[in-house]
């Protein structure tokens, strides 16, 4: 199977662009590559060849290696004398010098919990020196602490306005955050958001746009009652019943208030650039005004409306629920499932068929049903009306077995089906929404048999009291002892559960507050098929078009206690019957006084009182409201004005229609305009199992279990304090010992933002590994080290050039880096721009690591330590621009690290930039653009590097010989420019090096590293190595070579016609490329056969 390797998915998920690294080797593959390597011969050879032969004869060592290896010998017995010595000396084997080595290192070791943040809180941060004991190396604590309250200080986090109030120039970049719920702690998919947004937000600020990240929490109504009823009767045995609305809702705010100061504590720990005096919350003066405000406009519009309708009933919350908070479990056939309340497992997946009497004739009716206990709600029997079997039935009546007095009609309706079963259906109107529509259709009686709790209700007869399923089974035997009973069968079926509780739903007739949905649905759609709005990835666009198309009128009603309690009035008249089924006896107000208004209007004459509905309103429609309520509708304010539409919404797809289209059908119906312009759907975040993560498996990730680092046992500590149910902390500490053997390190919040970043290739699901983290903790380790050593080698009063232009003094080295950095540069923001987040990680991982950290730093450090003082300043000068753009460039994936480093910079001639937040983010410069010395220091670095490799492939530690012969006359003044660079890099072995003309003769003797099409390096080798066997290997490697060949040969072909011309160019160098290796090995190849002739 072929995966792709770059978007860590799971096998058989939908993947993305190869984009990203390649996931960890696992340990099988660790453990074959290891016992490889040691069965064969090690070394470094031309590109994608082998490094030696195993069995290859030994090689005839020459007298001055023979005699080099007896001084070796002689070194190593004295050094072994002078061992044996100290241990006789010391008695314990322990020499002075090394007690005193051992003593340092022990006084040098520092713990990271010593570490003490002497910055007080809000001010700049007091920036040690490097050489200090918590300085020295890379420590994420160290690093990361006291930069965000002083940011958050500063208010370097608020949008910026012109001076007339107005925002810049620029426009406005603005993102609210998807508020989290307060039921608990973030976990990892609210990090990956975070990131996500953050380094939006951190990008467009640096680019001078007026920037707003905007924080909040959302009461989350079922969540959080459903959690805070859990907790209660853990921990004192008690029910919201117990302790009245009131009580109820005090200690539900206790919990908000808890978990709100946790969740907002790991939003600051994660660097979230976010504007905390805007912080909103649903259930805030401001928001639920605008709730109100809401519900009574679209009541008075007509929209919102009052119907007994049938719902979707959770027993376990006694409350209904939409259709977008029930799952739908598939089962194949009869399955005994686990129900909320229940000892013992229930059985679904068969269809029970049982028999009615036709009331005054000796007949019988056959029906059938996957739920037996609704028997007792049927108020029908329902054939199809050209069914001849049952025509003589019609008008006749069905009689109850178990409910004195009740007589169903036998009725004739198209619905029915009469090649499905027996083609005669039991209605049960109050109880099947198929049935409700029937039983409108004929004027049924609507009989309800459930109390809220899923026990019977009076109309139940002889089951009144007993629990539903218990009755299921009830009802079956009686059905037996009566006679009535035929059989039992297997019958696939979707079982609806309860989003929050998996009890199993049971629609129920019930009066509700509804809202009319159609035309809103097709003006959401409208907006994005008109491009108005942009949904990413496209699968997401997809499914947001095919759920609005089939959308239903949304149930507003909750019964339930934490929440928007309903503006509605019931009016009570004195003296009169009345039913609250429909709208006839509500009123609606933004205050009891507008209510009593209404009612007055309406009811004036009459004696009454106002009862306010107890319910409340379902929490989406509080968060439909979300990107305006935050920024002050209904009232007009300056934020409203200047700050709305709001740029990006970043989300998780499972939100898309709860969340996401609500908040665009609303906005588009009370403000008139869209709620914001794109939508990014990021992707669901797996264990490093490939299992969604869930509270049940202890395999959700508290982010700041990954910055912090924590040991197993705490972890577990956590499972047994928390909400999980006692059966199920085992398993979870099985996963946990499983995954995180020796706990978590300490990764840092620069590592985590910037992996979960690298992650979103806009694929599949994330399949997260915590080992990723400590990698890419080393990634900032590494940037860590870099800047020391450019800090280290900058004098105290250096001061960079005006600017990062061109002087013209740069070498070849510098004007390479400086292209590097401006192609860098030109990639990222065109990979933010499209949202191609994890490419722009790599182009930021690639430039700092292989081009600034492994090849210019590394190559300037002879010119910076040895060079002319010209060379030297112009140098350093190039260095510091290279430095400082890198740290501009990653600064929105890691803040901290590159605050701490940047602060440390010396600053250019008249810059006050007081942070890194609010510094210029590196542009495109077509002045640094260099194609030619890119190319020129690319042949350098690729004729060092083959050099190296063949030196190490033949063992040749010194008096090396080695040439480059260009293969057209510029490569040829390129490296007779670079002979010095070229030798240099080549490394301590290379006694010699030759550059040879395009025409020059190919060295003889020489084994042979193609470059490129513009040239191949050759090590001479005669007398060092098996003539025959190296014939051997060039042979293979030609033969290779040439596959290359036919292969490119037919890309070129292929994309010629429809590819863009850079891509062309791009695929015909790899063609020369290829069909220069392949005449190089073939010549190597003649080389060696002369070689062996003259042998």
């Amino acid at each position: 199977m072929a995966l792709n390797a770059g978007s860590h998915n799971i096998p058989g998920e939908k993947t993305g662009p190869v984009t990203g690294a390649p996931p960890p080797v696992s340990d099988e593959s660790k453990n074959a590559i290891l016992q490889a390597s040691n069965e064969d011969v090690v070394g470094q050879s031309a590109p994608g060849q082998d490094g030696g032969d195993k069995d290859a004869g030994k090689k005839q060592k020459s007298e001055k290696e023979l005699a080099k290896e007896r001084a070796k010998a002689e070194k190593q017995a004295k050094f072994e004398a002078k061992k044996a010595k100290e241990k006789e000396n010391t008695g314990d084997g322990l020499s002075k010098t090394k007690e005193k080595k051992e003593k340092k290192e022990k006084k040098e070791e520092v713990k990271v919990e010593d570490y003490v943040e002497e910055t007080p809180k809000g001010q700049k941060k007091i920036l040690k020196p490097l050489d200090d004991a918590f300085h020295k190396a890379y420590i994420p604590k160290v690093v990361e602490s006291a930069w965000y309250d002083w940011w958050e200080a500063e208010g370097y986090f608020k949008p910026e306005f012109t001076k007339d109030g107005k925002k810049k120039e620029k426009g406005s970049f603005v993102i609210v955050i998807p508020p989290p719920n307060i039921t608990g702690k973030l976990h990892i998919g609210h990090a990956l958001a975070t990131s996500l947004q953050d380094v939006l937000i951190r990008w467009h600020r640096m680019k001078g746009f007026t920037t707003l990240y905007l924080p909040g929490c959302d009461h989350a109504g079922i969540s959080t009652q459903s959690v805070v009823e859990n907790m209660l009767y853990r921990r004192q045995k008690k029910t919201r019943h117990d302790l009245g609305r009131q009580k109820f809702i005090e200690t539900a705010q206790e919990w908000k208030e808890e978990y709100h100061a946790s969740i907002n504590n790991t939003l600051r720990r994660m660097g979230g650039s976010l504007d905390w005096t805007r912080e909103g919350y649903t259930l805030s003066p401001q928001l639920s005004a605008a709730v109100t405000e809401t519900f009574v406009r679209l009541h008075e519009d007509g929209y919102i409306y009052r119907s007994n309708r049938l719902v979707n009933w959770c027993t376990k919350l006694t409350t209904a629920l939409s259709n977008l908070e029930v799952d739908n479990k598939d089962i194949e056939g009869r399955t005994l499932l686990d129900v909320p309340g229940y000892e013992k497992k229930v059985e679904f997946g068969v269809i029970t068929h049982f028999k009615y009497p036709i009331d005054g004739t000796d007949e019988f009716i056959e029906v059938a049903t996957t739920r037996p206990e609704t028997m007792l709600g049927d108020t029908a029997v329902a054939v199809h009306p050209n069914d001849e079997r049952y025509k003589h039935l019609l008008g006749k009546n069905a009689k109850h077995p178990f409910i004195e007095g009740r007589l169903m009609p036998i009725i004739a309706d198209d619905y029915v089906d009469p090649e499905f079963g027996t083609g005669a259906v039991k209605i049960t109107p109050a109880h099947d929404p198929n049935d409700f529509a029937i039983g409108q259709r004929h004027k049924l009686e609507f009989i309800n048999i459930l109390n809220e709790d899923g026990t019977m209700n009076a109309n139940a007869g002889p089951y009144e009291g007993k629990r539903r399923f218990d009755v299921r089974y009830e009802v079956t035997a009686d059905l037996e002892k009566a006679g009535l009973f035929v059989k039992k069968e297997n019958n696939p079926m979707k079982i609806p559960l309860c989003s929050k509780t998996k009890d199993v739903i049971e629609p129920i007739l019930r009066p509700q507050w509804w809202m009319k949905m159609r035309e809103f649905g097709d003006a959401a759609m409208d907006v994005v098929r008109d491009n108005q709005i942009k949904i990413q990835p496209q699968s997401a666009e997809k499914n947001y078009y095919a759920w609005l198309k089939n959308i239903n009128d949304w149930c507003l009603s909750r019964q339930l206690w934490w929440g928007h309690q309903i503006p509605a009035y019931f009016v009570k008249i004195e003296g009169e019957n009345q039913s609250g089924d429909d709208d006839e006896y509500w009123v609606v107000g933004r205050t009891d006084e507008e209510a009593r208004e209404k009612a007055e209007k309406k009811f004036g004459g009459k004696k009454y009182t106002l009862e306010r509905d107890p319910d409340v309103l379902d929490t989406w429609f509080s968060s439909g409201l979300w990107p305006f309520s935050t920024l002050g509708w209904p009232k007009d304010t300056k934020d409203l004005r200047e700050l709305f539409p709001t740029n990006v919404l970043e989300t998780g797809w499972d939100i898309l229609f709860f969340w996401v289209a609500r908040m665009i059908m609303m906005s588009l119906k009370l403000t008139g305009q869209i709620p914001f312009k794109e939508v990014y759907c990021h992707s669901l975040v797996r264990d490093s199992e490939g299992r969604k993560m869930s509270k049940s498996l202890g395999n959700v990730i508290d982010p700041v279990d990954i910055m912090d680092g924590i040991e197993l046992k705490a972890l577990h500590d956590k499972l047994h304090a928390g909400n999980l149910d006692p059966k199920e902390v085992k398993n979870a500490e099985k996963y946990q010992k499983t995954a995180f053997p020796q706990g978590i390190p300490e990764c840092g919040a620069d590592a985590l933002r910037f992996s979960l970043v690298q992650y979103t290739t806009g694929g599949g699901d994330i399949a997260f590994d915590v080992k990723v983290m400590q990698g890419y903790r080393r990634f900032c380790n590494k940037i860590y080290q870099a800047t020391k050593f450019v800090l280290g080698n900058i004098d105290k009063d250096f001061v960079p050039e005006k600017t990062g232009a061109l002087t013209g003094k740069e070498s070849l080295a510098e004007r390479w880096i400086l292209h590097k950095f401006n192609n860098a540069t030109k990639a990222i923001n065109t990979a933010l721009e499209e949202r191609e987040f994890s490419h722009s990680t790599q182009l930021a991982y690639r430039y700092w690591y292989d081009e600034l950290c492994d090849v210019y730093i590394e190559n300037s450090k002879t010119i910076i330590q040895e060079g002319t003082p010209s060379e030297r300043l112009s140098a350093i000068n190039t260095l510091y621009t290279a430095l400082e753009g890198a740290l501009l460039l990653i600064h929105p994936y890691m803040p901290f690290l590159t605050e701490e480093l940047w602060q440390r910079l010396p600053r250019r001639p008249d810059d006050t930039t007081p942070s890194i937040v609010l510094a210029s983010y590196p542009e495109y410069n077509p002045a640094l653009s260099d194609s030619a010395s890119e190319a020129a220091y690319e042949l350098v670095l690729g004729c060092s590097k083959g050099i190296r490799s063949l030196l190490s492939e033949y063992g040749i530690k010194e008096d090396g010989r080695a040439f480059v012969l260009a293969l057209d006359d510029t490569s040829y003044a390129t490296a007779s420019a670079q002979h010095a660079a070229i030798k240099a890099l080549s490394g301590k072995s290379v006694a010699d090096l030759e550059i040879l003309r395009p025409d020059a003769r190919k060295p003889e003797g020489c084994a042979v590293f193609p470059v490129s099409a513009n040239a191949a390096v050759y090590v001479h080798v005669k007398g060092r190595v098996d003539i025959d066997r190296e014939i051997e290997k060039a042979s293979a490697k030609r033969d290779k070579a040439s596959s290359m060949v036919v292969k490119q040969r037919k890309i070129v072909e292929s994309v010629r016609e429809v590819a863009s011309k850079a891509v062309v160019e791009l695929e015909e160098g790899k063609l020369r490329d290829a069909e220069a290796e392949v005449e190089a090995l073939q010549e190597a190849i003649e080389q060696f056969r002369v070689l062996k002739l003259e042998g």
